[in-house]
């Protein structure tokens, strides 16, 4: 069984050159949500130090709520937007001879993009112009519109409780995340058997990120799991 180990980078959590070595993709923030220019750039110089695959991680432009709030854009707002981060960053990663190689939205912009058609829409439509394949939740409209356009990667969640519906336990409700690297392991094998998966996320602004993206790491290869890139 193979699976690519991701998470969200160069967003100024301070923990990205611990989590670097243990990951295969690194969502690497394109500085609205988060980050700065300086501490991308150095996230981009760890990834290609480790040899680990970058792709870009669009947010809201709404850095006091950490790209986390969501918001009634037009489709061109979110598409011109989504369309910069990924230049903003394509930029900075060719400059040291990296290629980013797919999209992750950030935050609310993710969470919305996986229930509402045209946001999906918007956010593909910008990814076009790079042909860059996009992660999201299986069975979403991220996914719906990838169809026949883009490649789609199916994503889980490692630290996240979902629902029925297969969508993310909002953030501000109890029981949200989760805590116990056993447990998260567990909910990693549901998703890969039930979901399809083949990228799982460990958030990078977690307090615990890095030893909780260890005891994941351990705990997969354990069970016999290859940890490799979806990309190349």
């Amino acid at each position: 069984m193979e699976l690519d180990l991701n998470a969200d980078l160069g967003e100024g959590a301070g923990f990205d050159v611990d989590l670097m070595p243990l990951i295969t993709s690194a969502n690497v923030c394109c500085g609205l949500h988060a980050g700065s220019p300086t501490e991308i750039a150095a996230t981009l110089e760890l990834a290609k130090m480790y040899g680990v695959v970058v792709g870009a991680h669009p947010g809201y432009a709404d850095r006091a709520n950490f790209g986390r709030v969501e918001y009634d854009l037009p489709d061109k707002d979110i598409a011109a937007a989504v369309l910069f981060q990924l230049a903003a960053i394509d930029a900075l990663a060719n400059t040291i001879g990296l290629r980013v190689k797919y999209v992750k939205p950030h935050g609310a912009l993710y969470n919305q993009a996986c229930r509402d058609r045209r946001l999906a829409d918007a956010i593909i439509g910008a990814a076009l112009r790079f042909q860059l394949p996009v992660v999201g939740l299986p069975g979403s409209q991220l996914e719906a519109a990838c169809r026949d356009r883009l490649p789609f990667v199916a994503e889980g969640f490692a630290d996240r409780r979902y629902r029925a519906d297969g969508s993310l336990v909002s953030r501000n409700e109890p029981n949200a995340f989760v805590h116990d690297p056993d447990e998260a392991v567990k909910q990693v094998e549901w998703l890969i058997r039930e979901k399809g998966i083949r990228t799982v996320c460990v958030h990078g602004d977690n307090p615990d990120a890095v030893a909780f993206a260890k005891a994941v790491r351990e705990a997969l290869l354990l069970k016999g799991v290859t940890l490799k890139p979806f990309t190349g």
